[in-house]
């Protein structure tokens, strides 16, 4: 059963914790970002390529016999 905690404790609780916070640098959220795209843009090549592998087989299967 959860205890209950006047308004003020609260308030207290809550800038406590948040002043636990650790914001990132501006250079690393630019690195994180950067590295988003990077693996947005593998990921984006590497079903193309896989989509292409399969389309080029299914439509060389089926001309076989078409």
């Amino acid at each position: 059963m959860a205890t209950k905690t006047n308004p003020i404790q609260f308030i207290q609780q809550v800038r406590a914790e948040a002043a636990k916070i650790v914001w990132p640098t501006r250079r690393e959220v630019m690195l994180t970002t950067l590295m988003v795209f990077i693996m947005a843009a593998l990921t984006a090549t590497f079903f193309f390529l896989v989509d292409l592998i399969i389309r080029t087989g299914l439509t060389g299967f089926l001309n076989l016999f078409g």
